[in-house]
């Protein structure tokens, strides 16, 4: 019987050798529709644990479960026919050991679909990277602010100003030597984004870390303007989707109090012609 099967057209590898070439595109989906639109367009699609924030209302990331994380990254899955998807490990998933980080991993990449999964730490999550690499899971890293650590971190800050900036540089090459085939850099100052970027061997992926990266990453609802409880300084609103969406709920609703909503054309009528 042949062993062969279908694989995805972009795969960790070609990730990895974009290093230094055209600039990669990321964006972050949660549904079928978003991945769909993001993939027409985008190198990587990422199932962030933003989404806990974005669709499901909760005051940071800390609270998504794996369970989230694969229900949305099944979505994404199936809209991402050219794009990667990579699906981020939730708070509680990984840190405990090498061993757990497999176990939840794997299960990510096996009930999902998808072909890598990202985690947040450098230095001290090198151990885990190198367990999970050297066992079939790619891993995209992330470096400088750790949402998931905004506890400990005391906010959502720039991390790897003065002093900062060699455990950042630290962390970095650590994730590299680890196997990770990207970083992603948050809110890390662009001087030392610039360095990390020409230091390391793998592509570093920015989002609040100047052009020097290798690429960028957004929140999608962040750059359409559908999440507006706040804006971080390095989103720029490409669209303004909520305030269009909001403008078109209100036109509805005054059209169907008014009873100007359903007109003739939007109803059935209850004898149908029949064509001569």
């Amino acid at each position: 019987m042949s062993a062969t099967a279908p694989v995805r057209p972009v795969l960790p590898p070609d990730i990895r050798a974009r290093k230094g070439g055209v600039p990669l595109v990321v964006l972050t989906a949660y549904s079928t529709p978003v991945a769909r639109l993001v993939d027409a367009h985008c190198d990587v699609v990422l199932v962030g644990d933003s989404v806990g924030m974005v669709i499901h209302g909760l005051p940071s990331t800390l609270g998504v479960t794996m369970e989230m994380m694969i229900l949305h990254g099944r979505a994404v899955v199936r809209g991402a026919a050219k794009a990667m998807p990579v699906i981020d490990m939730p708070f509680g998933s990984y840190e405990e050991s090498p061993a757990q980080a497999f176990r939840n991993a794997s299960r990510l990449m096996a009930e999902t679909g998808a072909p890598s999964v990202k985690l947040e730490g450098g230095v001290h999550m090198a151990e885990t990277i190198a367990f999970l690499t050297a066992r079939g899971v790619p891993v995209m890293a992330h470096v400088g602010l750790t949402p998931q650590s905004v506890n400990t971190l005391g906010g959502y800050k720039v991390v790897g100003r003065a002093e900062e900036a060699d455990k950042v540089m630290a962390d970095a090459k650590a994730v590299e030597a680890a196997g990770a085939f990207s970083v992603v850099l948050e809110k890390v100052p662009e001087g030392l984004a610039g360095r990390i970027t020409a230091a390391l061997t793998i592509p570093t992926i920015g989002i609040g870390a100047g052009a020097a990266c290798d690429g960028q990453v957004l929140v999608v609802d962040d750059m359409l303007g559908l999440f507006t409880d706040f804006r971080p300084k390095f989103v720029k609103r490409y669209a303004e989707l909520g305030k269009a969406a909001d403008e078109a709920i209100a036109a509805y609703a005054a059209e169907v109090r008014s009873g100007a909503f359903p007109a003739s054309e939007h109803s059935f009528p209850d004898v149908v012609a029949v064509k001569k």
